[in-house]
């Protein structure tokens, strides 16, 4: 079937989808937009809804464009101008697919594994470059606490699929996933730019932690670093304060991991 117009019910309903995140959670449905992220969730094990192609795409990305279609439920030819409409990106790819969420599967963190806790993440690049890094460095499970919705389309992009990938415990607050965390040995460390709180170069990680890193403008909440069991920084010189949040905890891990 081939969609030509911009008004297509169908079309309507995977713009929601894409701009909403009540929408997505009240469906239980997601979107992905690239012919790479489209396969990559069929790889991961998601079941792929409705896909959305142009004919241009089928011809660039003929094999992966022809798997997306035998395994999805729908698929439908968009014209370019439909396509347009569904894109978020500047040059797109004219590949798209609604995605269903899958059950969530329950971690419980426990010694000696190791987790990055987003204690209220809000912008979707940091969030997706966090996960990144994350799944290329090893790091058992990240914990998304608040902020961005983790299905956020421009999340998943920077994520370059990791969130499809790497566990993700994702929860209203980070603090109840913390206290089961303790619960099973895990110390609680969160980072702070003060340079009287403990040097993350000098910290034994062996035995496994919870390492929270806060929200970009606000650091680590006051309910959770009341919680923490210890406070670790990243040691700075020149006149740099703090880093940015994508950065800190990439150094974070990195320290976590070697």
């Amino acid at each position: 079937m081939r969609i030509t117009s911009r008004n297509n019910e169908k079309i309507k309903a995977f713009v929601k989808l894409r701009d909403s995140a009540r929408a997505r959670n009240t469906e239980g449905l997601f979107v992905l937009e690239g012919a790479r992220l489209c396969f990559d969730a069929l790889e991961s094990g998601y079941n792929v809804q409705e896909l959305f192609y142009t004919e241009t795409a089928l011809s660039r990305y003929a094999e992966r464009v022809t798997a997306l279609i035998e395994n999805s439920v729908a698929a439908f030819e968009a014209a370019d101008e439909v396509a347009q409409k569904l894109a978020d990106t500047v040059n797109s790819q004219g590949v798209f697919c609604t995605v269903k969420m899958k059950e969530t599967a329950e971690i419980c963190p426990s010694s000696p594994k190791k987790y990055v806790a987003l204690d209220g993440i809000q912008n979707p690049d940091n969030l997706g470059a966090i996960s990144r890094t994350a799944e290329a460095l090893g790091v058992d499970a990240l914990i998304v606490g608040g902020g961005c919705d983790i299905y956020n389309p421009k999340a998943l992009r920077a994520s370059m699929g990791a969130l499809l990938r790497l566990p993700v415990i994702s929860v209203p607050s980070v603090l109840p996933v913390l206290q089961k965390a303790r619960e099973n040995g895990l110390p609680v460390l969160s980072t702070v730019p003060d340079s009287a709180a403990e040097d993350i170069t000098t910290v034994d990680f062996s035995r496994g932690a919870v390492t929270v890193i806060g929200n970009e403008g606000n650091g680590v909440s006051n309910e959770v670093k009341a919680f923490s069991d210890r406070f670790i920084t990243i040691p700075m010189g020149g006149k740099a304060e703090s880093l940015n949040a994508s950065a800190a905890a990439t150094i974070t891990m990195w320290e976590m991991m070697k």
